[in-house]
């Protein structure tokens, strides 16, 4: 595949875009998750489910538009103010108030006003003459005709009932040309507004809506800054422990030196293939293994003791320079197990691919630059296998690997079939995602 055409047409993004595409992911993921967690989106979600009921929602339309005369509280305190201010009723309610006509009343019930014989016989008394004319007024009739009307007594029922506490407050709130934005349900629908207009809860499900990546699909398991070598150990890691670990062959030129060929310096693991002379084990087809001298050293490197993992994403930074080969991937340890090539530099050409003898499949990566760091990832799935350089998807394959955990192998080696040559792998990180069920 040819990547320089990727980066032209705009499919493969640079590395310095694609790390920063990663961890503007992982800081969303980060925030997406710290949100999940949150009890203002807890808040929310209850609040949804209240501001969206029908409840709700009829609750709210009957504040916003019922009319106050169309109320129960309203329609009572009309007809109760509009019997209390009827002339009957005011004039039968100020004769409640007059004293000289609250004595006449008495009089109409003593025994005194029984007494008397004629009207006529006591007109020389003034507070008879004056009870009287009250006997014969208008004022008197419009008292006796409202004392046992029904509207007196609808004036009364409702007098008493207007006077609670507890149809002031309803009668208060219907009354209320703002009772909406007065009521405790536009306070709960302005605090649902106030968190779904927040910039943390529009993110969150803004985020929700977007195509899932690979940061939302896998969370850290492995983190490794080649800032030390603390991860990482020399030779194969082979499972089986009568393995000469960290052999070379003799169709090699380079024998591997232990380490000390691997620094961890600026931030970047360097495995250097140095033009030297050392005696070392190797591995012979026929022979099995013997002792031989060899021009270069280099190293074989392996994060078996400390991480290894099944299935998940791993990733890392990579480039090499000079000759030889130079392999970044992962292993079992188990010689008839396939491996998996993040990075591979054949000595001519850039490849990532499936390495499994009679079953390897590899592909050939054109138009890069030797000396730039490109991002390798491969994806582990339950399903499938699949590289990418950067952002590109570079292989998919079914799932053919083990079901066991693989870790780390870095390596760097010289064949003889080709001219001996000083070269070194560089890694500047590795990092690895656990796959999330």
């Amino acid at each position: 595949m040819n990547l320089f055409t990727a980066r032209l047409t705009g499919k493969m993004l640079s590395t310095d875009t694609f790390e920063k595409t990663i961890h503007e992911m992982q800081e969303r993921v980060k925030r997406w998750r710290a949100i999940e967690k949150s009890p203002e989106l807890a808040e929310y979600q209850q609040l949804k489910k209240v501001v969206e009921s029908r409840d709700f929602q009829e609750r709210k339309n009957e504040l916003m538009n019922r009319k106050y005369k169309d109320t129960d509280e309203g329609r009572k305190m009309t007809s109760f103010e509009n019997l209390r201010d009827s002339r009957s009723i005011r004039r039968y309610l100020e004769a409640l108030k007059d004293e000289t006509f609250q004595e006449f009343l008495k009089f109409r019930e003593s025994d005194e006003f029984q007494k008397i014989k004629s009207i006529k016989e006591c007109l020389t008394d003034s507070r008879i003459r004056t009870f009287n004319r009250l006997y014969y007024s208008s004022y008197y009739k419009n008292y006796t005709k409202v004392l046992n009307s029904p509207e007196l007594k609808q004036l009364v029922e409702l007098e008493k009932e207007v006077k609670t506490d507890d149809f002031q407050k309803r009668h208060a709130l219907w009354a209320d040309n703002k009772r909406w934005q007065h009521s405790e349900e536009y306070k709960t629908e302005q605090r649902y507004m106030e968190l779904a207009n927040s910039d943390d809860i529009k993110f969150f499900f803004e985020s929700r809506q977007e195509k899932i990546d690979w940061a939302e699909l896998f969370r850290p398991a492995f983190d490794d800054d080649m800032s030390s070598g603390k991860n990482w150990n020399p030779g194969y890691g082979y499972a089986n422990p009568a393995m000469k670990d960290g052999h070379s062959r003799t169709s090699e030129w380079q024998a591997y030196n232990g380490g000390k060929n691997t620094f961890f310096v600026d931030g970047r693991m360097d495995m250097e293939t140095r033009e030297e002379s050392k005696k070392a084990i190797a591995w012979d087809e026929k022979k099995g293994f013997t002792e031989q001298i060899f021009e270069y050293t280099s190293d074989v490197m392996n994060t078996k003791e400390t991480f290894a993992q099944e299935s998940g994403m791993f990733m890392a930074k990579v480039r090499s320079k000079g000759d030889g080969h130079h392999f970044f991937g992962l292993s079992t340890g188990k010689l008839n197990n396939p491996m998996v090539a993040l990075y591979h530099y054949n000595g001519n050409k850039h490849q990532l691919g499936y390495v499994n003898g009679p079953k390897t499949q590899m592909v050939d990566l054109t138009g890069m630059f030797r000396s730039a760091y490109y991002v390798y990832t491969f994806r582990w799935t339950k399903n499938e296998l699949v590289w990418y350089v950067n952002n590109l998807e570079i292989l998919r394959l079914p799932n053919r690997l083990p079901k066991e955990a693989m870790f780390f192998l870095a390596q760097s080696w010289l064949p003889r079939s080709e001219k001996g040559g000083v070269g070194a792998l560089r890694v500047k990180w590795a990092r690895v995602y656990r796959a999330v069920d």
